[in-house]
């Protein structure tokens, strides 16, 4: 009976970890330092990926006091894949293929920042935007292909396939609105899914999104509108 008991807990927690839902106004909550709190996104692809847009949402401390991971996509034979990465240099720091370039960011704000992250194979060029607005575009990795097999982190780096997270890399706020294309979205698309219009994900979608949480991490109603 007791062992009985046990299981049955063990399959609420587990349900209570993962699933299948619409986040729609939702976040998860990374609550403090940690290498053990993430949220793993289940997305298999196809085929690699030519091109893709990232967008989120991310209310953490924008300070130059530490750095943080906010999304990470690692294959096995390159860690840092796709990365999106806030740098206590003073700016996102944003990943394709292990290549990375800079966005600077000039002000320090504790406000909830949307994000949207664009890359072409064709040209190599990257866009990135924050809260409606784009930044200087730059270039990386031309003519590469990102590899489809592919592990997605939420709120850690990883420096290996599915792990290698350290606790002074760790996000600490709230993540939401997570969505991903295998296209780049034009300036149109994103000025509309800033003002809270959508355009239908075609690789994450956070109406429908697959999940599995691990450590001290919580899902809330989002704090922003």
């Amino acid at each position: 009976m007791e062992k009985l008991c046990w299981c049955f807990l063990a399959l609420i927690n587990l349900c209570n970890a993962s699933g299948q839902t619409d986040m729609n106004k939702k976040a998860f909550v990374f609550l403090k330092e940690s290498d053990n709190s993430y949220v793993s996104l289940k997305r298999q692809l196809k085929q690699p990926l030519e091109a893709f847009t990232v967008c989120l949402s991310v209310y953490a401390d924008r300070s130059r006091t530490r750095s943080y991971g906010i999304f990470s996509y690692a294959t096995r034979k390159i860690a840092n894949e796709i990365v999106i990465f806030w740098s206590k240099n003073g700016g996102y720091s944003f990943i394709v293929g292990g290549a990375k370039e800079l966005f600077k960011f000039p002000a320090v704000s504790m406000e909830p920042a949307h994000i949207c992250a664009s890359w072409e194979s064709a040209s190599g060029i990257v866009e990135f935007w924050v809260d409606g607005w784009p930044m200087l575009r730059k270039s990386l990795k031309k003519g590469y292909s990102v590899e489809s097999e592919a592990n997605i982190i939420l709120g850690q780096e990883q420096d290996s396939f599915g792990g290698g997270f350290n606790i002074n890399q760790s996000l600490v706020g709230e993540i939401g609105d997570v969505n991903m294309w295998d296209f780049v979205l034009s300036p149109e698309q994103i000025k509309t899914i800033y003002s809270g219009g959508t355009i239908s994900p075609t690789v994450l979608d956070w109406r429908a999104l697959t999940y599995e949480t691990r450590g001290e991490v919580l899902i809330k109603p989002q704090l922003w509108s």
